[in-house]
């Protein structure tokens, strides 16, 4: 069974492709020139939304299983942003978006205390077929913001974000212990889930199973 990445970032592939290592699924990507897909803006107020456009989006052009996502950070004491303009919180254009990105975070949260730098990495997946069942799930870690960047893996808020369990950025803990526990493991166990579903409907298409919803 062949899977499509929805996504043109090379960190987000490498993550889904090293969490789905261990299923039967071939997985794809876009690289290659293989398929024409125009980028997709994703102008959804939700994970959700901008999730399942680019999926169905995609499933349709390539004509088969999709996974896309989308995900980002949320800050309680910021109201939940930078939310889902997490990837262009410093700006659509912006140079060395990931440094930017976090120097505004660090910014909007001087003098806040640890108590009040609570946040949450929350992803949201949809799974598109060709014929357009979509299953949406959700995995989220919660933490707290750092009060400066530290640690060099990872990418993105990395170096800011400490999950609730430990006392190091992702960033610091590295990839090992990040993708055990991340938002982005934690929507993946759900979608390993409903890929064997879809595997086993595939095998013995009469025996009446379902795919199941997510």
């Amino acid at each position: 069974m062949e899977l499509i990445i929805a996504t043109r970032n090379t960190n987000k592939i490498k993550e889904i492709k090293h969490l789905l290592q261990d299923t039967s699924v071939q997985l794809l990507d876009l690289a290659g020139g293989r398929w024409v897909v125009p980028e997709i803006i994703e102008d959804g107020s939700t994970f959700e939304e901008n999730a399942v456009k680019k999926a169905v989006i995609i499933a349709g052009i390539t004509g088969k299983l999709t996974l896309a996502d989308d995900s980002g950070l949320e800050v309680d004491a910021l109201g939940g942003q930078p939310g889902v303009r997490s990837a262009r919180f410093a700006g659509d254009k912006v140079a060395g978006r990931d440094l930017a990105n976090n120097l505004k975070l660090l910014t909007m949260l001087q003098g806040a205390p640890p108590g009040k730098r609570m946040a949450q990495f929350r992803c949201v997946m949809a799974l598109v077929e060709p014929d357009g069942r979509t299953r949406v799930v959700t995995g989220m870690c919660t933490g707290r913001i750092g009060l400066t960047e530290k640690g060099n893996q990872g990418f993105g808020y990395d170096p800011l974000f400490i999950p609730g369990e430990y006392d190091k950025t992702f960033a610091e803990l590295g990839v090992d212990v990040k993708n055990k526990i991340s938002h982005r493991a934690r929507a993946l166990e759900k979608i390993k889930i409903i890929l064997e579903k879809i595997a086993i409907n595939e095998k013995y298409p009469r025996t009446g199973r379902s795919g199941g919803t997510g």
